[in-house]
């Protein structure tokens, strides 16, 4: 005689609702509603202070992104990503984003003393980085003492350089 297999009705009701349960929960899934948001939840500033946190973790690549989505509103964000950049020896993408923020806000004296000092320790474009941080100085008079240490620096390291970093 051959055994038929056990029929639907004559499982258990416990079991039998798990079956109903998992079938209406693999063929319910295909239909759930997706959440597709199209709008950032998050403001700029907000994007900023997330890129902060991750700087300051050493998560570098999340402060990047964050940074990232930053800047598309908010000019600021592009100084920070030129110190991400400088912080992972990225000199040439550091100065592109120093740049960038001098170009977006040009009140923006950090943007010229942080690029001031990218070229005082790449001991390269000396006479350009002195210009720059002179320039920090007379926007932000207020951070001074600041910016004239990297003058100080920028210019004793122009006395004691051959004359090729000048150019």
């Amino acid at each position: 005689m051959i055994r038929s297999a056990k029929c639907i009705i004559c499982l258990k009701p416990r079991t039998l609702f798990l079956l109903l349960l998992l079938s209406l929960l693999i063929f319910s899934a295909c239909r759930l509603p997706r959440i597709i948001v199209l709008d950032d939840p998050l403001a700029p500033e907000e994007h900023l202070n997330l890129g902060v946190a991750y700087e300051k973790n050493g998560e570098f690549d999340s402060a990047l992104k964050e940074y990232g989505l930053a800047a598309k509103r908010l000019p600021l964000a592009f100084l920070y990503l030129g110190n991400v950049y400088f912080q992972k020896n990225e000199f040439d993408k550091a100065e592109e984003y120093y740049g960038k923020a001098i170009t977006a806000d040009p009140a923006n004296a950090d943007a010229y003393n942080n690029l001031a000092w990218l070229y005082y320790t790449q001991k390269d474009n000396l006479p350009e980085a002195e210009g720059l941080v002179l320039k920090a100085i007379e926007l932000a008079p207020s951070k001074d003492a600041v910016y004239r240490d990297t003058l100080e620096k920028i210019r004793s390291l122009r006395k004691s350089s051959p004359p090729d970093l000048f150019l």
